[in-house]
């Protein structure tokens, strides 16, 4: 709670957000990621029209260019959400490419009280989403009061709609803490915190994740948990690879080390819930299937 009031407050400072009645239409949302377009639609309604930048699960979402486009979408934003904590440093510049005292940024990393350097895979943190939507939320009946109640029954539906997933995460706690496992990188970072797993080879996920190179040392480590199944589980980001994490994943095939997929982007089709869900399903059956040998 102590975070979440710092960053609104933070919020409020930064952007200087007024309250204003709309005299017709509605107020136009654009989210750098889709997962948080995904709020912005559920607890907008049909007041609101969301555009979601980056929502293809097979595209590498650091290799993502804006186009002329994208650009227009931003500049004529009312609300603009970004995950901040320099995952989508393109959407500063499209927004100070087209400056609007009355546009309203929502920085996921400042709400939540994260800053560059930290982890930015902010959503796979369960505390993340409840603290988006009271955000927004806040923000959407500041700017369109009329609509207030409408906007605040369904923040409570959204929020209710999360219920399975601290269940999920709960039960697979009580299972697995403290179990060894692995990553290419740390996408799936906070949410292996909250389940209370053994995370391995820190030091070159975050060499992956900052487009370096691992040490000799830090490959050699990483290649001898799979080789000698120190690690239950070898949690692969499938949106990103490259040479050097595609021969860990046959490595991990070959030592008969289960391999979790998780990606970046939100698969179509599915809710942000459904999307978690389903990778800690595949997380348990893996998890699973390593204890029964």
């Amino acid at each position: 709670m102590r975070r979440f009031l710092i960053g609104m407050m933070a919020l409020l400072v930064t952007h200087s957000i007024q309250a204003e009645v709309r005299a017709q239409g509605v107020l136009s949302i654009v989210a750098a990621e889709n997962f948080y377009g995904e709020i912005a639609q559920r607890i907008g309604g049909p007041e609101v029209a969301v555009t979601s930048i980056l929502s293809n699960p097979n595209q590498d979402p650091h290799l993502f260019e804006a186009n002329p486009s994208t650009a227009r979408a931003v500049s004529k934003a009312d609300i603009v959400v970004v995950n901040g904590a320099a995952y989508d440093p393109w959407m500063k510049t499209l927004l100070e490419a087209s400056p609007n005292p009355k546009r309203m940024v929502l920085d996921v990393a400042l709400v939540t009280g994260h800053k560059i350097g930290d982890n930015p895979h902010l959503w796979y943190d369960p505390g993340t989403m409840p603290t988006v939507a009271r955000v927004l939320t806040a923000q959407l009946t500041l700017r369109d009061p009329p609509n207030a109640d409408a906007y605040r029954r369904r923040h409570n539906e959204f929020v209710d709609s999360l219920a399975p997933l601290p269940e999920k995460i709960a039960s697979l706690k009580a299972r697995f803490a403290g179990t060894p496992v692995t990553a290419t990188e740390p996408v799936f970072g906070y949410m292996a915190a909250a389940l209370g797993l053994d995370m391995r080879n820190g030091g070159f996920q975050l060499a992956i994740m900052n487009d370096t190179e691992p040490s000799p040392r830090q490959v050699a480590a990483f290649e001898d948990d799979l080789r000698q199944r120190r690690v239950k589980v070898l949690i692969y980001n499938s949106q990103v690879t490259d040479d050097t994490t595609s021969r860990l994943k046959r490595i991990a095939q070959d030592s008969g080390v289960p391999i979790v997929g998780v990606t970046e982007t939100m698969p179509a089709g599915m809710t942000y819930v459904q999307w978690m869900v389903t990778q800690l399903d595949a997380l348990q059956a893996a998890l699973t299937k390593d204890a029964a040998r």
